[in-house]
């Protein structure tokens, strides 16, 4: 891109995925602006050619991209304090990726649009490497003009945009969907994993086997090998996942959808979380059941 055609985006959120986007908005040609509550973030993307937040004016962002926890999170830094979206330039765009329920993110919506600016549900998928690669999926729902407004961050951030809906609401929905089904995945490899130990077989092999067979899932293959690693770092946590499947059991008791499958998993974290675990990677749900029945995990003498 020639320097004309770069935009002022400012991310909001500077963890394992947002670093990851403000990296790949900056290979792009972006002038990125970051902003954590952690200084030292913001310092290592600025010494990759970023700038801090702290150096934009007022109303001179053209796209302000959140990638904070949750809908507290995203309420506090678009409308609270310190109030980001005052960065953004009248026309511009907010694009919130956090899980959200669909109703908050309309909220989001409408509170960005009396302050004339564009917003874009915009809820993302694939993990830290395929964000500092560019290649990540968002589920995006939003305007015409929304779309429009966030396309340079988009082209630069995603490997695949999901258009869902005219308005915010549908790429939270979608995102809920995903969760479901990773949140389950994930406990249903340590579940399973921990099954397999206890009739002797090694968790190598069942990595192999299994990542060629019909019980094989995207979060078999991704998390197993942390385990059979005994690498634990977290690139997601069990603390992410009592709220994301919260999230999800909320929506489907507002439309009186019963999700035993979705109960049970969120059960098994909340309790993975209250021992101790919330900060590792999400793998580590393997944890509780190994301890249940004695088994050594790889690592663990």
């Amino acid at each position: 891109m020639t320097r004309t055609d770069a935009k002022n985006i400012l991310v909001v959120g500077l963890g394992s995925m947002g670093f990851g986007m403000a990296e790949s908005l900056l290979s792009a040609g972006h002038n990125v602006f970051g902003a954590d509550i952690d200084a030292e973030k913001v310092q290592t993307l600025c010494a990759k050619g970023a700038q801090s937040a702290d150096q934009l004016g007022k109303s001179e962002a053209d796209v302000l991209v959140s990638v904070v926890l949750n809908a507290e999170q995203t309420e506090t830094v678009l409308f609270g304090t310190p109030d980001l979206a005052a960065r953004v330039a009248k026309g511009g765009v907010v694009l919130s990726c956090a899980t959200v329920a669909p109703s908050f993110a309309q909220e989001m919506a409408a509170r960005a649009t009396a302050r004339g600016l564009h917003y874009l549900d915009a809820p993302i998928s694939g993990g830290a490497v395929r964000a500092a690669a560019g290649q990540l999926s968002v589920m995006a729902s939003g305007s015409d003009a929304a779309f429009a407004a966030a396309s340079p961050a988009l082209d630069a951030m995603a490997e695949t945009v999901h258009r869902l809906g005219d308005t915010a609401g549908a790429g939270s929905a979608m995102k809920a969907v995903n969760q479901l089904l990773a949140g389950v995945h994930i406990a249903a490899m340590g579940e399973a994993l921990a099954f397999g130990m206890t009739q002797g077989l090694d968790i190598g092999r069942m990595i192999d086997v299994i990542s060629v067979s019909a019980g094989t899932s995207w979060m078999f293959e991704n998390r197993a090998p942390h385990v059979r690693d005994a690498d634990y770092t977290p690139r997601s946590t069990i603390s992410i996942w009592p709220k994301d499947l919260g999230i999800v059991s909320e929506i489907a008791q507002s439309a009186g959808l019963d999700v035993p499958i979705t109960r049970t998993a969120l059960e098994r974290y909340r309790e993975a979380a209250g021992s101790g675990l919330g900060l590792e990677d999400d793998a580590a749900i393997i944890k509780p059941y190994a301890a249940s029945v004695g088994l050594k995990l790889p690592g663990e003498e």
